[in-house]
């Protein structure tokens, strides 16, 4: 029980209070170290996140297809072409060009009064129209016990009521007892075709059994097989149900990956199949097309007959040959023929020195921005005089002074790192270094336009001479590709992308031990190791505040007790000489 001055008339709950500040400041302490530790962590992944994208981005940079990029320029617009990393450079002449056709399959005979088939309805609904579209898919109703009251049972699919057994047996739970029953379709029980539900004339209780049976619904499978430039099958496989559309059949077949467009016109009732890529693209029989029989063969008139596709006719470079589709490849540079042709178009290949210049100079500036921010972090001045800020500190000072206060408590907090500038340094040889062995006309950055800034604040950044870059480029661009992408057993023998991603990962992997990641736990890295520390410590300080600050409140509230006694004394002594007098 706490007693707050009535009897001293002390604030003691303020003195209290105060005493506690006094206490206190030890565990400010610790709070401060436990945020400069969270700041530090901090900053320290954050640079990993710049380090591990540089690292990413060098190993883009070992790449051939980095160099090695092409550009294709076509004399026609009747014939495109785009050309791979690998195509070599050159040029090619096309002529002649006979477009390769599709195959096609359409039905031979109509649906019976197509005017009045409705391919956005379901198929069910019209299937007098489709010569009474019937099917010899069997399902079966289980049967069994009733566990609730129920007045139908639900069958799978759409089903005619000619599809379904003349009787339904079982037993009906009737006052406790079991009676067996022989309901009669359509008079006991009758069928809602739509919903394919049975539905009883008297609902059945809960332990009424029902005998299983098997019915036919309106389901079919169908499979439409075609074949690639190889004579490999692709096959698709589809399964019509009754509530299916026209359309939404036809849909599923396009989208599939048969590569064939299906097509139903409702004027003529006729279904059309075509196949997407032109070319005579046919089986070991000779067709584009296999059609399973049933509902495509029987109702949609489909038969065998088909205009199988014919393949391309041209000249390339003055010789005639033949194409299977309008799309082919030679030598690395994949053309596409658009259009009939008897002219000529010249197709020609260079390398692309722009894409190469982009990815060197993308490269140089995203090293200049990841040394800049190491050399801003490792260099920032130490403000001693500004600690974090403790809660009561905070609660005086506005969000502007708060920011400006922080921003000059977390500086230089990585100031001379010795992870960071140690791989700071690291970087910067990989620079200077030659490379050994090199096997073109350059072995250094410098000779294709790449040198160190002159100005020592600039921390090492690169400068690039973009006319030289690019006539280096055009000048031997295998030598300069080999620059970055050497292989070697040592690092003088290895590209500047290669050493940098080595260094960089290094680098990376010394920040993970000391600050960690998000996937690692506090006692997997040094700095998490003494957060847990701090925070064991910050635990036990807080226990010893309590524990004092509870006896300092015993003190004082036995010094009111004490106080309040004497005042009763010393009330009772006077009483007794103002009665004696």
């Amino acid at each position: 029980m706490r007693i707050s001055g009535f009897a001293s008339g002390m604030d003691i709950d303020t003195i209290v209070k105060d005493l506690m500040k006094a206490e206190r400041m030890p565990m400010n302490k610790l709070t401060q170290q436990k945020q400069l530790l969270e700041w530090k962590r901090d900053d320290y992944r954050d640079l990993n996140k710049l380090l591990t994208d540089f690292r990413n981005l060098s190993f883009d940079m070992t790449l051939q297809r980095t160099y090695s990029q092409k550009q294709v320029s076509t004399s026609n617009t009747k014939v495109s072409a785009v050309a791979s990393s690998t195509a070599g450079n050159g040029s090619y002449t096309i002529s002649n060009v006979k477009l390769a056709t599709e195959s096609s399959k359409s039905s031979s005979g109509i649906i019976t009064d197509q005017a009045s088939f409705d391919s956005d309805k379901s198929i069910w609904e019209q299937r007098d129209l489709l010569d009474n579209w019937t099917t010899n898919t069997s399902s079966t109703y289980a049967g069994g016990e009733l566990e609730s009251k129920t007045g139908f049972i639900q069958l799978d699919g759409l089903v005619a009521a000619n599809k379904m057994p003349n009787t339904i047996t079982g037993q009906r739970m009737v006052d406790g007892s079991l009676t067996s029953f022989t309901y009669n379709l359509g008079e006991d029980v009758t069928l809602d075709e739509k919903s394919g539900r049975l539905v009883f004339k008297e609902p059945l209780e809960a332990g009424s059994t029902i005998q299983g049976f098997t019915y036919e619904n309106y389901q079919s499978s169908l499979s439409i097989t075609t074949y690639d430039e190889t004579g490999k099958e692709l096959k698709g496989e589809f399964i019509l149900t009754g509530s299916k559309t026209m359309n939404q059949l036809m849909s599923e077949i396009s989208s599939s990956p048969i590569g064939v467009t299906a097509f139903y016109d409702n004027y003529s009732g006729e279904l059309k199949l075509t196949r997407k890529d032109a070319g005579a693209l046919v089986g070991v029989d000779g067709k584009s097309f296999a059609i399973s029989d049933g509902f495509f063969k029987d109702y949609l008139k489909l038969d065998d007959t088909e205009q199988t596709g014919q393949s391309a006719t041209l000249d390339i470079n003055g010789i005639s040959t033949t194409r299977k589709s309008n799309t082919f490849s030679i030598n690395g540079v994949t053309i596409t023929l658009k259009e009939d042709m008897s002219e000529t178009a010249t197709i020609t290949v260079n390398n692309d020195t722009d894409k190469t210049f982009g990815a060197i100079k993308n490269y140089i500036e995203k090293y200049n921005e990841l040394i800049t921010k190491i050399s801003e972090k490792t260099s920032q001045a130490v403000y001693r005089d500004f600690k974090p800020l403790t809660d009561e500190e905070r609660e005086s000072l506005s969000e502007k002074q708060i920011e400006q206060w922080e921003e000059k408590a977390k500086s230089g907090l990585l100031k001379n790192d010795s992870i960071l500038t140690s791989g700071l340094g690291q970087m910067r040889s990989n620079f200077y270094e030659p490379l050994a062995g090199a096997s073109g006309v350059f072995n250094q950055l410098a000779q294709i336009g790449i040198t160190t800034s002159v100005n020592y604040k600039d921390g090492g950044k690169l400068n690039i001479n973009e006319e030289k870059l690019r006539q280096a480029i055009e000048k031997d661009p295998s030598s300069v590709m080999e620059l970055f992408t050497a292989t070697g057993s040592d690092n003088s023998s290895q590209g500047l992308a290669r050493r940098l991603r080595e260094s960089v990962g290094t680098t990376i992997q010394q920040i993970e031990a000391r600050a960690g990641n998000t996937a690692r736990t506090n006692q997997q890295f040094t700095i998490g190791r003494e957060l847990t520390n701090v925070d064991q410590r910050i635990s036990i300080f807080e226990m010893r505040l309590q524990q004092k600050e509870d006896r300092y409140w015993r003190q004082f509230t036995a010094m009111e007790k004490a106080i309040n006694v004497s005042n009763q004394q010393s009330m009772q002594l006077m009483s007794q000489f103002y009665n004696n007098g």
